[in-house]
């Protein structure tokens, strides 16, 4: 199973950092070939929509821009949503994650198998890999 961070869509829509938004799309175009076994998780879809509202807010994207790119996003992955095991394995994550990447690994924990988390850095792509006991 696989899990795409926020960092990924971001890079994939700005225009302003042209070598990651060409890693993202690299990246993105690997996941959605069959057979996929990426998922989108819920907080990333609505840190998505937050950011690209954002730039619509700032003149550099319309509201059908916006309206259409959440769109092609949400039909590239299956929904994961979260159970409130997500905000409970999210309080043992405090100590290693950040308040929002703690919510991130929690949501992908309660995914059963093994998943892979796709992050964005600096420069490359990071993957956290993860066998869940289920």
């Amino acid at each position: 199973m696989n899990a795409v961070d926020t960092n990924v869509f971001v890079y994939f829509f700005d225009d302003e950092e042209p070598a990651k938004q060409a890693q993202a799309t690299a990246l993105l175009d690997q996941l959605v070939q069959p057979p996929s076994e990426t998922v989108l998780l819920w907080q990333v879809a609505g840190e998505l929509l937050s950011w690209l509202r954002r730039w619509q807010w700032a003149g550099n994207r319309s509201d059908a821009d916006v309206n259409a790119d959440i769109r092609n996003i949400l039909a590239m992955f299956p929904w994961a949503f979260p159970t409130k095991n997500v905000i409970l394995r999210s309080l043992d994550l405090s100590s290693r994650y950040s308040p929002n990447g703690r919510l991130f690994v929690a949501a992908a924990r309660t995914l059963n198998g093994s998943w892979n988390l796709f992050r964005s850095s600096t420069e490359t792509a990071r993957v956290a890999r993860h066998k869940s006991s289920g």
